[in-house]
């Protein structure tokens, strides 16, 4: 039985992993959220999260008062959370360009971005399949060099699991890290 990314309940391993370089205690916007596992999973690491997403019901179901969600559209022309700032971003399995470098403006100072979505060449895994919806070669890497955000960590990578994917993941901050940096080369 296949398992899509949509469907695993677990926090990415990507965020998992670099959860501890955000300054802690600190506000995190978890972006286009869907069922709230990386929101979830901050908020148990005793962050504050803002969870936003079109559909924030199964957020709100499992109340958390760690969890702030909110119900916005992500794709208006007008970028609906101008003015916020936080520690962390974390955004995985979703891209819209349109306003993409808006996230590296919302950092504050030491703040953490932590991206990860499919990326080119995942056409032949099956969805998402559109290139609206693929990062290009470098384009993590690119929107990190715009705003002299240091890059942590970098992957444009083929996983298996939960299926089989092409992704872009990166780790950058703006300025110095405030939080833990994990080992880069654990056993």
């Amino acid at each position: 039985m296949s398992i899509s990314h949509d469907a695993n309940l677990e926090a990415s391993p990507w965020v998992r992993r670099f959860a501890p370089c955000i300054a802690n205690p600190g506000l995190i916007l978890d972006l286009a959220c869907g069922s709230g596992r990386h929101s979830r999973y901050l908020a148990n690491l005793n962050y504050s999260v803002i969870a936003v997403d079109q559909d924030v019901s199964l957020i709100e179901a499992n109340a958390d008062i760690r969890i702030s969600p909110q119900k916005l559209d992500l794709e208006l022309e007008e970028w609906p959370l101008m003015g916020s700032h936080f520690d962390g971003i974390v955004v995985t399995n979703y891209l819209y360009r349109p306003h993409l470098d808006q996230l590296p403006q919302m950092l504050n100072e030491g703040g953490v971005l932590i991206y990860e979505t499919f990326a080119q060449g995942n056409e032949v895994f099956g969805k998402p399949s559109n290139p609206n919806f693929l990062l290009k070669t470098g384009e993590l890497l690119a929107l990190a060099s715009r705003y002299s955000l240091k890059v942590l960590a970098y992957e444009d990578i083929y996983l298996d699991r939960p299926k089989p994917a092409m992704m872009q993941r990166i780790c950058a901050v703006k300025g110095n890290p405030k939080g833990h940096i994990p080992l880069q080369f654990q056993g």
